[in-house]
C-alpha cells in the first residue's frame, strides 16, 4: 500500500496544532521529505493565525532526507538570499552554494528553540547547524551524529557500483559537519530508555503495540527536554516584555 507520512506534526501526532496560554508554538518535522517545505508552511500559518509568539522545532528522531527541503526549512526564518549551506570537494565543479530562496523571516525575529537529541545527522544537522550559526535560533539537546557528506554512484564494467563521497557540508561558518556534528548551545541529555519511550508516546499508536503492564511505565516518562526548552522561551518573552517596558518608561 502507499502509505502518506505527515513531515510536519504537533505535539499529538496530528496536524492541527493547537497553542497554549503561554502563546508557544511546537511543530516536529519528522523528516525532509518532499513535502516538508509545504507542510511546516501550513503549521506556521495556523500557529500564527492563533498569536503565536515563539516557537519549538523538535527535529528529534528526524533520519535526514532531501537537502533542498532542509534548504526551504531554513529559508522561513532567514532572510531572502542568507547562505545556508555549502558543498565543497577535491572537485571544484562538486562545489555550491545555497541560499534561503524564501520570502523572507515568518516569524519576524520570534524566539525559535530547536531540540535535537543524539543520532540525528544528514539534513536535520543542517538546519540545525544554519540556524545556530546565525543565531536565529538556540539548539537544545544532545550533540548531532556528525553525518555531512555528498555522495555519488560510479558505476563499474562487472555491473557492481561504488558509491563515493565525493563533498562535505559545511555550516554559514565554515564548520564541517561530517564527523563532528553540531554541539547544542544548552545540553540537555536523555537516557536510551527515556528516548525509546518518548518515541512510543510520539508515534501514532506506539503505545497500542506495548505489553498492557508496560504502558504506564512508559507515559509516566518526561519529556525533559521539552519542558526545558518551553522554560527557556518562557523567560525569554517574560524578559523581551520586561525590558520593552523599561524602554516606554525610559522613552516617557
Amino acid at each position: 500500500a502507499i502509505i502518506n507520512m505527515d513531515m510536519a506534526q504537533d505535539i499529538n501526532g496530528k496536524k492541527v496544532f493547537p497553542l497554549g496560554p503561554d502563546k508557544i508554538g511546537y511543530v516536529r518535522i519528522t523528516q525532509f521529505g518532499d513535502r516538508t517545505g509545504d507542510e511546516l508552511q501550513d503549521a506556521l500559518d495556523k500557529l500564527k493565525e492563533q498569536g503565536m509568539k515563539a516557537l519549538i522545532i523538535d527535529l528529534r528522531w528526524n533520519p535526514g532526507g532531501l537537502l533542498d527541503e532542509a534548504v526551504e526549512v531554513c529559508g522561513k526564518f532567514l532572510p531572502r538570499g542568507q547562505l545556508v549551506v555549502t558543498t565543497e570537494g577535491r572537485d571544484p565543479t562538486e562545489n555550491s552554494v545555497l541560499r534561503a530562496d524564501g520570502n523572507g523571516d515568518e516569524l519576524n525575529g520570534m524566539p525559535i528553540v530547536v531540540m535535537v537529541p543524539l543520532g540525528r545527522a544528514s539534513a536535520a544537522e543542517i538546519v540545525t547547524g544554519c540556524l545556530q550559526d546565525l543565531h536565529r535560533a538556540v539548539i537544545l539537546g544532545q550533540k548531532t551524529f556528525g553525518k555531512g557528506s555528498v555522495q555519488t554512484v560510479f558505476p563499474l564494467d562487472d555491473g557492481s557500483a561504488l558509491k563515493l563521497t565525493i563533498a562535505k557540508y559545511y555550516t554559514p561558518s565554515h564548520k564541517v559537519i561530517h564527523e563532528h556534528g553540531i554541539t547544542p548551545d544548552i545540553y540537555v541529555p536523555m537516557s536510551d530508555d527515556q528516548e525509546a519511550a518518548l518515541l512510543l508516546k510520539r508515534s501514532p499508536g506506539g503505545l497500542l503495540a506495548v505489553d498492557p503492564k508496560d504502558r504506564a511505565r512508559i507515559e509516566a516518562f518526561q519529556d525533559v527536554q521539552l519542558e526545558r526548552a518551553e522554560d527557556l522561551l518562557k523567560g525569554m518573552l517574560i524578559y523581551a516584555q520586561r525590558t520593552g517596558d523599561n524602554a516606554r518608561m525610559a522613552a516617557k
